[in-house]
């Protein structure tokens, strides 16, 4: 393995961990400004496995700890993406204009605002 591609792999690990460890407390403004740093590492480390030979055991390690550090980032960015979802409901549902009962009791006159007490349920 020549010494560009342990480099490279290396610093594809180092990003991958920084990035779980924002994604594991769902600071996802941290986890978003790496996007940059985690392509530039990934076009490094294409670009020094272009490079030839490439010895065995240490790529094996470096492939098995970069596998395990992907499969968690899927993992935490499917979790950020689900919480975020969730988030975005509670603020839909938050927003969303109270109905007033379509039928029971009277009609209001037009123009006259709902009971409080349904404008403020969230």
């Amino acid at each position: 393995m020549t010494k560009d591609l342990i480099t490279a792999a290396n610093l594809l690990a180092e990003t991958l961990e920084a990035e779980n460890g924002a994604l594991s407390v769902l600071d996802l403004p941290r986890a978003g400004a790496m996007l940059e740093r985690k392509q530039r590492a990934l076009a490094d480390l294409a670009a020094a496995a272009q490079i030839l030979p490439v010895s065995r055991d240490p790529a094996e390690r470096v492939a098995r700890r970069l596998q395990a550090l992907a499969m968690e980032n899927k993992r935490l960015l499917e979790r950020a993406i689900c919480a975020q979802g969730r988030v975005i409901g509670v603020v839909a549902r938050a927003a969303a204009p109270a109905m007033a009962p379509t039928s029971y009791g009277a009609a209001r006159p037009a123009g006259r605002p709902a009971a409080l007490a349904l404008l403020a349920r969230a």
